[in-house]
């Protein structure tokens, strides 16, 4: 069974006009997956509209997740410093504000809102820890791979994959955790919380930091201390496509993961990579998607029961975003155990 988390709640974190990171993204992953029959829930969001195209049609329904509870403060601190959680919930009692250079911003539920999409995080790290569900994917707003332990940048508020694997540390006891990352951004956020831990693998595929936003993610990036060699970073060129990165998944990404033998697979789910996207210039297709997470599910049932847990990330062309993210939820319901 691979379950779904989510929340209308997700929609409250504002958006200036023009903003890539909108609330339409929850609208129209929800579209897509209703068009695809991977849900039956009633349409909370009936005023938007979207063009979709033909769908790919699912075997089978996902779980849907109970209503998520905001997660506890000592889960966000558990990566982030203190104040910066305070700075964060600060900020969103005045009334918003801009958080960084002036793509991070946030309004008065911002914070309601960033510690729901970490409590949706924590709650399919559940469903799949108690066997309600092998799989699980969490569509939440704001991401959260650029959020550094005192830093708020790139959209994201609380590094909610990074939350997600220290509370699988903690709470089940999970002793080695593998986080692979395939926004076209670099998770810069995520590689600052584990550098120092061997006990996670951290993977990052993204476009040539020398060309694109955060400017981090080189191959030299390989983590410090105990945690060196257990950060693998991979850079494309732009205009990188399917060919490129299937062929670093087959000669790169899968043979490190088997010999690091996780219990539990993370994805950075990010969908900007996609040729649709406007704001990188990586060239894959929504196929590709399914591609990549085949094979991810394929590490995971070799070495940790299948277990897996998928965040969304960025994905800023609605139709895009949608469709890839079906793509990516029927390849971990078609591949082996996916039922």
């Amino acid at each position: 069974m691979i379950a779904f988390g989510s929340s209308n709640r997700l929609v409250y974190h504002p958006a200036p006009e023009g903003h890539p990171e909108r609330p339409d993204r929850i609208r129209a992953i929800a579209a897509a997956m209703r068009a695809a029959h991977l849900i039956d829930s009633p349409n909370p969001f009936t005023a938007f509209r979207i063009d979709l195209g033909p769908m790919p049609q699912a075997g089978r329904k996902l779980l849907e997740l109970p209503e998520p509870e905001p997660a506890e403060e000592r889960w966000l601190t558990a990566v982030h410093t203190l104040e910066h959680v305070r700075r964060i919930k600060h900020a969103c009692e005045i009334g918003g504000g801009v958080l960084d250079q002036g793509d991070t911003v946030v309004g008065p539920r911002s914070y309601e809102v960033a510690i729901t999409a970490v409590g949706t995080a924590l709650s399919c790290c559940d469903a799949v820890m108690d066997g309600r569900a092998r799989r699980a994917f969490a569509a939440v707003r704001p991401p959260g791979h650029h959020a550094e332990p005192e830093q708020a940048m790139g959209f994201c508020l609380f590094n909610n994959i990074a939350i997600a694997g220290r509370y699988l540390q903690a709470a089940h006891r999970v002793e080695r955790i593998a986080i692979v990352d395939f926004d076209v951004h670099h998770g810069n956020g995520t590689q600052a919380a584990f550098e120092d831990d061997d006990r996670v693998l951290f993977i990052s595929l993204h476009q040539d930091p020398s060309t694109c936003y955060p400017g981090t993610g080189n191959p030299w990036e390989t983590g410090n201390g105990r945690g060196d060699g257990f950060t693998l970073n991979i850079p494309f060129d732009p205009g990188s496509g399917d060919a490129e990165y299937l062929n670093a998944f087959d000669q790169v990404v899968v043979p490190r993961l088997d010999a690091f033998a996780p219990e539990f697979l993370l994805i950075s789910a990010g969908f900007d990579a996609h040729h649709d996207d406007p704001l990188a210039q990586i060239e894959l297709s929504e196929v590709c998607f399914g591609q990549m997470t085949q094979r991810l599910v394929a590490v995971a049932e070799r070495h940790g029961g299948g277990r897996i847990v998928s965040l969304l990330e960025g994905g800023y062309n609605l139709r895009s975003l949608g469709r890839s993210v079906v793509r990516h939820l029927i390849a971990m319901q078609d591949s082996p155990g996916g039922a």
